[in-house]
């Protein structure tokens, strides 16, 4: 969207799980400021990495007068990053998977709009002479699928040896946390498995997790086929996406640490365990369309209606 008119949103196109969406006319953000909510890390700084690289991206079209990140275990913190604001209407993106603990508790109740509580709150206050308008979280937009495919592509035709396996060839595994605490953290990953399954793309498709049944270390007897793909659903390479999903698939936790400490990825691609070629990619945060969608977030929030997403949280 280079060129354009400063604070519009402009032809954005999104291809949702359904149907093609496209952004057009909005009205104009030059005088609104944007904040993407990160989860954050105390013990990896790399966890901010997404929500950085989407900020910028945003801040590089030139749509808001102020675009900001913060997170909820690093710096910056939610309340400084909001108090610091000055723009009168404020967007806040949560940059998470799911309408679990921390999106639908923990950042609400930073941002004064519930006291942190389960159960419903205002998305839309107005605090302090200032309108807060807190969006759905990223990962659970029905574009999301099309993250998901296009991560699950790219690593076969980044890594083709011995040869590129045809996806009808191939089982495709979702790989999510899982809690008993929360139905929500299972119930996104499910859905986007649903999806791609109802696209007959792939020979089968899964749902695995690291806390819940089925389990990923289950994966390899999952499988109908001996090629296999392995998505992290998470929005930052961290210690679940780096170090706990490979060694649940097969890679000595010694082979891990050492490839990690060399600056080296955990994972060979494509790795032969149990029987299986399995691709392994990066946690889904990064890839670029999810600037878009936190876009498509904000024109939700103005309209005051949401994307349907099926099973709408995790």
């Amino acid at each position: 969207m280079d060129g354009e008119k400063p604070g519009k949103l402009r032809d954005l196109f999104l291809r949702g799980s359904e149907n093609d969406r496209i952004m057009t006319e909005m009205e104009d953000f030059s005088d609104a400021a944007l904040v993407v909510v990160g989860h954050g890390s105390t013990v990896n700084a790399d966890s901010g990495k997404p929500a950085r690289q989407h900020a910028e991206e945003i801040r590089r079209r030139g749509i808001f007068a102020e675009v900001r990140e913060c997170f909820w275990k690093q710096d910056p913190p939610i309340r400084e990053v909001m108090a610091s604001l000055r723009e009168r209407r404020i967007f806040v993106a949560p940059l998470f998977i799911s309408e679990g603990y921390f999106s639908e508790q923990v950042v609400p109740r930073e941002l004064g709009l519930s006291d942190g509580s389960p159960g419903p709150f205002a998305r839309t206050r107005e605090i302090e002479g200032r309108m807060i308008y807190y969006t759905s979280p990223v990962g659970t937009h029905p574009a999301m699928t099309r993250v998901l495919l296009a991560r699950a592509a790219e690593i076969v035709r980044q890594f083709p040896f011995p040869r590129a396996p045809r996806p009808a060839d191939t089982s495709l595994f979702i790989a999510g946390h899982g809690t008993e605490n929360n139905a929500s953290s299972r119930r996104a990953i499910e859905h986007q498995a649903e999806e791609i399954r109802r696209m007959n793309l792939y020979a089968d498709v899964h749902a695995v997790f690291m806390e819940e049944e089925p389990r990923i270390s289950d994966s390899h007897a999952l499988a109908g086929t001996r090629h296999m793909i392995v998505v992290p659903f998470f929005i930052s390479d961290g210690l679940h996406s780096q170090e706990d999903i490979p060694v649940l698939l097969g890679e000595a936790e010694s082979v891990v640490k050492a490839r990690l400490q060399a600056g080296q990825p955990p994972w060979r691609n494509p790795a032969e365990k149990k029987g299986k070629l399995i691709w392994y990619t990066p946690s889904i945060g990064s890839e670029r369309q999810i600037a878009d969608i936190i876009l498509e977030r904000v024109r939700e929030a103005v309209a005051g209606g949401e994307a349907p997403c099926g099973a709408g949280s995790a």
